[in-house]
């Protein structure tokens, strides 16, 4: 298993301008996105399978600070945009759940909308499901699936989109999904993202957040004695 080396899959439309060239701008494509940690003498040993798979139609390599890969879509997402999630994770990719990723995938409802499949792997294989709160380490990729657009009247047309998308891809999932990629959903699908982890949280928060004062999150809620704690804002 090469660690050194971590790609996600995504949907996208070609952003309109550089360093994507003009006859691809605006196209609705298949991109990974790569980050290589090793040593710059081995890059192209390690890319070699890659290459060998398929000529990319576009491809953009080379050296770079770790905080530049972070940041090299964040003009493409200033504040103020309009944003629906919806996520899973996900063990395997059959040729039904493909099928729909196709379908779905192809009709991206605006240019900065996206779907991104992240493998799980490497060190976070390595750390048992109640080690920690995270409880899918067992899982092989974290799908999210994001509708964006600066204007709000297309609200509707991106929600719509991610969750319909969503909707035909869930059976073939397990379940939960990661916290970061989930909107306002419902206890219910906080607790299938915990899962048997689920019931340590309450304690936890019923010792230290009793009142519930941290709460505009993906909420463990505490319970009182006397049943669930109601706190009304």
């Amino acid at each position: 298993m090469q660690e050194d080396m971590y790609g996600f899959f995504a949907f996208l439309k070609v952003p309109p301008g550089p360093p994507f060239p003009e006859h691809l701008h605006t196209k609705i494509m298949c991109g990974i996105v790569w980050c290589y940690t090793g040593a710059l003498e081995k890059v192209e040993e390690a890319f070699r399978p890659i290459r060998n798979f398929a000529t990319p139609a576009f491809e953009h390599i080379g050296p770079m600070p770790y905080p530049a890969l972070q940041s090299m879509f964040d003009s493409l997402y200033p504040t103020g945009l309009q944003w629906y999630w919806k996520g899973d994770f996900v063990n395997q990719l059959s040729d039904e759940a493909i099928a729909l990723h196709l379908k779905y995938g192809s009709q991206l409802p605006s240019l900065l909308s996206t779907m991104h499949l992240f493998p799980i792997d490497g060190a976070a294989n390595r750390v048992g499901n109640k080690d920690t709160a995270f409880s899918f380490r067992e899982a092989n990729w974290s799908m999210v699936i994001v509708g964006v657009d600066p204007d709000p009247t297309n609200a509707e047309k991106i929600t719509t989109w991610a969750k319909e998308y969503w909707n035909a891809l869930h059976p073939y999932t397990c379940g939960g999904a990661y916290v970061n990629f989930m909107m306002e959903e419902g206890q219910e699908r906080v607790q299938a993202t915990y899962r048997d982890n689920y019931e340590r949280l309450v304690a936890i928060k019923n010792k230290y957040d009793p009142t519930n004062l941290f709460r505009v999150n993906q909420n463990i809620k505490p319970v009182s004695p006397f049943g669930e704690l109601k706190i009304k804002n």
